[in-house]
């Protein structure tokens, strides 16, 4: 076997400063700057062409160790493999280990600050932490994310599955998406076990069949004339806002935080910016004699943009405000629960459209393909509807009392 030639000696490459190339032999070269910085260099060539291997700086790397660098180059290069090549691949492999190693918890806040942006309302930031803080950070938030595996997920799960179905049924979904972002993040590989179709609906059972639907107790249609009558002879802004949101059936963060710089009180229309509805987007609002009565009486409250503003300054009536209103003598009720009322009343004292219904109520149709052809908001029609229940609210009634059906939209 030849034996190898080697060219430079310690003394040599400590002193010298001219830039240029220095061959050591056997592709070895040290490399001086014109800052007279140097370097060690495998040079060889690679299908015809010719390739450079940087391996470290002089003097972190000295003469001895550059030699065994470009020798363990050879030895790659016998085999056939790239010396570059397989210095990318190394890199890559200990990178992809590192990201490996973060813990489900260090993901899950990863995943939740990129999404804080998009989320416009801080409640969903607080429910993420907060369920996950509760639920998961104590069996697995700690390990890493490539090792969570079936088993610790239904560690986490079992416990709350039957006593807490919807609050582990949310769990489970922000586990499965933490998961699959980590994956796409090539922080950790395989399927995830906490997929519920074809996986843990196999092992759990459907949360449908074991948490009975409550809905949120709303007063009978027929009481609501009654009561909104009542209503509008106090004049407080917790009365107003409680008034207005009723015959505007909107939900009531939508009501509290109604800005002037929304109303259009010449054309009669009140616009909800896409990022206050639950939609999210923007939704239109038909204004008749009767809102716009309650918004001429709420501008002797009038101190800053909110139409119905809060005893702090900036800041819209809180909801405990205009819950009071309605729990001071119908303990149990919801405000949320008018919007039921009114959908109620639409439908067992009108012939107006189902659609028509759910427009003014701000819900999107479920059905994509009839979402795909109406596309308008149907905003006159609801208009004509908005103002048969302000009359419904306003007058006597009867149980006898019914929308005619020449009034109704056809």
């Amino acid at each position: 076997m030849a034996k190898l030639t080697e060219r430079l000696k310690d003394l040599v490459v400590k002193r010298t400063t001219k830039p240029g190339w220095y061959p050591d032999g056997n592709g070895l070269y040290l490399q001086v700057s014109k800052t007279s910085s140097k370097s060690w260099v495998y040079r060889y060539k690679r299908k015809g062409k010719e390739r450079r291997r940087g391996l470290g700086p002089y003097p972190t790397i000295g003469l001895l160790d550059a030699r065994d660098e470009a020798a363990k180059c050879r030895a790659l290069l016998k085999q056939g493999i790239d010396p570059i090549d397989h210095n990318r691949d190394m890199e890559a492999e200990k990178r992809l280990s590192e990201l490996k190693g973060l813990t489900f918890k260090e993901c899950a806040e990863a995943y939740i600050e990129s999404r804080k942006a998009e989320w416009r309302n801080e409640k969903h930031y607080y429910q993420w932490n907060q369920s996950l803080e509760t639920y998961a950070f104590p069996t697995i938030g700690e390990l890493s994310v490539q090792d969570i595996d079936l088993g610790l997920i239904l560690n986490v799960l079992e416990p709350i599955w039957n006593t807490k179905t919807a609050t582990a049924s949310r769990v489970r979904q922000r586990i499965e998406v933490i998961l699959d972002w980590a994956r796409v993040r090539q922080y950790r590989e395989g399927e995830n076990p906490a997929r519920w179709r074809g996986h843990l609906d196999k092992l759990l059972p459907s949360p449908k069949k074991i948490q009975k639907v409550v809905h949120l107790p709303a007063m009978d249609y027929r009481d609501v004339p009654t009561f909104y009558q009542l209503l509008r002879q106090g004049r407080s802004v917790s009365k107003l806002a409680l008034a207005f949101l009723i015959q505007t059936a909107t939900r009531s963060k939508e009501a509290r935080e109604a800005q002037w710089d929304e109303m259009d009180l010449k054309a009669k229309i009140w616009t909800v910016p896409g990022d206050r509805t639950k939609a999210g987007r923007e939704h239109r609002i038909p204004l008749n004699d009767e809102t716009l009565s309650i918004l001429e009486d709420i501008k002797d409250f009038k101190h800053d943009n909110f139409v119905f503003p809060s005893t702090r300054r900036g800041q819209g009536i809180r909801d405990t405000s205009v819950r009071k209103q309605l729990q001071n003598k119908h303990a149990g009720l919801t405000v949320h629960g008018f919007r039921s009322s009114f959908r109620d009343w639409c439908a067992e004292m009108t012939n107006y459209p189902r659609d028509l219904a759910e427009k003014a109520l701000g819900h999107v149709l479920q059905d994509k393909v009839e979402a795909a052809y109406q596309r308008g908001d149907l905003f006159e029609k609801r208009r004509k509807l908005m103002d048969s229940w302000t009359d419904y609210c306003l007058k006597e009634q009867t149980e006898a009392d019914v929308v005619p059906i020449n009034k109704a939209v056809k």
